[in-house]
Protein backbone atom coordinates (compact mmCIF):
# COMPACT_ATOMS: atom_id res chain seq x y z
CA UNK A 1 0.00 0.00 0.00
CA UNK A 2 1.46 3.33 -1.02
CA UNK A 3 0.89 6.25 1.29
CA UNK A 4 1.84 9.83 1.84
CA UNK A 5 4.90 11.17 3.62
CA UNK A 6 4.96 12.74 7.07
CA UNK A 7 7.88 15.15 7.29
CA UNK A 8 9.66 15.04 10.65
CA UNK A 9 11.64 17.86 12.26
CA UNK A 10 14.92 16.03 11.71
CA UNK A 11 14.27 15.99 7.96
CA UNK A 12 13.32 12.33 7.75
CA UNK A 13 9.96 11.14 6.50
CA UNK A 14 7.53 8.38 7.45
CA UNK A 15 4.85 6.88 5.28
CA UNK A 16 1.27 7.52 6.37
CA UNK A 17 -2.07 6.76 4.75
CA UNK A 18 -4.38 9.44 3.33
CA UNK A 19 -5.80 10.08 6.83
CA UNK A 20 -2.36 10.43 8.46
CA UNK A 21 -2.06 7.01 10.16
CA UNK A 22 1.39 5.42 10.17
CA UNK A 23 1.70 2.62 7.65
CA UNK A 24 4.33 0.99 9.84
CA UNK A 25 3.17 1.41 13.47
CA UNK A 26 6.40 -0.21 14.75
CA UNK A 27 8.21 3.00 13.77
CA UNK A 28 6.16 5.11 16.22
CA UNK A 29 7.93 7.32 18.76
CA UNK A 30 6.58 9.95 21.17
CA UNK A 31 8.24 12.60 19.00
CA UNK A 32 6.06 11.52 16.08
CA UNK A 33 2.99 12.09 18.28
CA UNK A 34 4.22 15.57 19.19
CA UNK A 35 4.77 16.48 15.57
CA UNK A 36 1.39 15.13 14.45
CA UNK A 37 -0.31 17.12 17.20
CA UNK A 38 1.59 20.31 16.39
CA UNK A 39 0.58 19.93 12.74
CA UNK A 40 -3.04 19.82 14.01
CA UNK A 41 -2.47 22.90 16.19
CA UNK A 42 -2.35 20.97 19.49
CA UNK A 43 0.31 20.80 22.16
CA UNK A 44 0.21 17.51 24.02
CA UNK A 45 -0.26 17.78 27.80
CA UNK A 46 0.20 15.14 30.49
CA UNK A 47 -3.49 14.19 30.11
CA UNK A 48 -3.03 13.67 26.36
CA UNK A 49 -0.13 11.31 27.07
CA UNK A 50 -2.22 9.32 29.55
CA UNK A 51 -4.88 8.79 26.88
CA UNK A 52 -2.27 7.88 24.27
CA UNK A 53 -0.83 5.32 26.66
CA UNK A 54 -4.33 3.90 27.25
CA UNK A 55 -4.62 3.42 23.48
CA UNK A 56 -1.22 1.77 23.19
CA UNK A 57 -1.80 -0.52 26.21
CA UNK A 58 -5.27 -1.55 25.05
CA UNK A 59 -4.10 -2.20 21.50
CA UNK A 60 -1.16 -4.28 22.74
CA UNK A 61 -3.50 -6.38 24.83
CA UNK A 62 -6.50 -6.75 22.46
CA UNK A 63 -5.12 -5.84 19.00
CA UNK A 64 -7.84 -3.20 18.54
CA UNK A 65 -8.34 0.37 19.71
CA UNK A 66 -10.48 0.81 22.83
CA UNK A 67 -14.21 1.39 22.35
CA UNK A 68 -15.41 4.77 23.67
CA UNK A 69 -17.10 3.35 26.76
CA UNK A 70 -13.92 1.51 27.80
CA UNK A 71 -11.80 4.57 26.97
CA UNK A 72 -13.94 6.79 29.21
CA UNK A 73 -13.74 4.27 32.06
CA UNK A 74 -9.96 3.86 31.77
CA UNK A 75 -9.44 7.62 31.47
CA UNK A 76 -11.42 8.05 34.69
CA UNK A 77 -9.31 5.45 36.44
CA UNK A 78 -6.07 7.17 35.42
CA UNK A 79 -7.08 10.85 35.31
CA UNK A 80 -9.74 11.01 38.00
CA UNK A 81 -13.50 10.75 38.07
CA UNK A 82 -14.02 14.40 37.06
CA UNK A 83 -12.33 13.63 33.72
CA UNK A 84 -14.23 10.40 33.17
CA UNK A 85 -16.49 11.56 30.36
CA UNK A 86 -16.47 11.78 26.60
CA UNK A 87 -16.82 15.57 26.73
CA UNK A 88 -13.40 15.87 28.38
CA UNK A 89 -11.86 13.48 25.85
CA UNK A 90 -13.24 15.64 23.03
CA UNK A 91 -11.64 18.69 24.66
CA UNK A 92 -8.31 16.89 24.50
CA UNK A 93 -8.85 15.51 20.99
CA UNK A 94 -11.29 17.82 19.16
CA UNK A 95 -11.20 15.80 15.93
CA UNK A 96 -12.47 12.80 17.92
CA UNK A 97 -10.76 10.81 20.65
CA UNK A 98 -11.11 7.51 18.83
CA UNK A 99 -9.56 8.70 15.58
CA UNK A 100 -7.19 11.50 16.59
CA UNK A 101 -5.75 9.78 19.68
CA UNK A 102 -5.39 6.53 17.78
CA UNK A 103 -3.41 8.32 15.05
CA UNK A 104 -1.17 10.09 17.57
CA UNK A 105 -0.60 6.78 19.38
CA UNK A 106 0.83 5.37 16.16
CA UNK A 107 -1.83 2.70 15.81
CA UNK A 108 -3.57 1.52 12.64
CA UNK A 109 -6.70 3.35 11.56
CA UNK A 110 -9.65 2.21 13.72
CA UNK A 111 -11.99 -0.28 12.12
CA UNK A 112 -14.90 2.11 12.66
CA UNK A 113 -13.04 4.92 10.84
CA UNK A 114 -14.08 5.29 7.23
Amino acid sequence: MTGFNLQLEDGSTLEVDEKGYLLEPALWTPEISRQMALADGLELTADHWVVLQIFRDYFERFDIDPPMRALVRMAGERLGKEKSNSRYLYQLFPAGPATQACRYAGLPRPVSCI
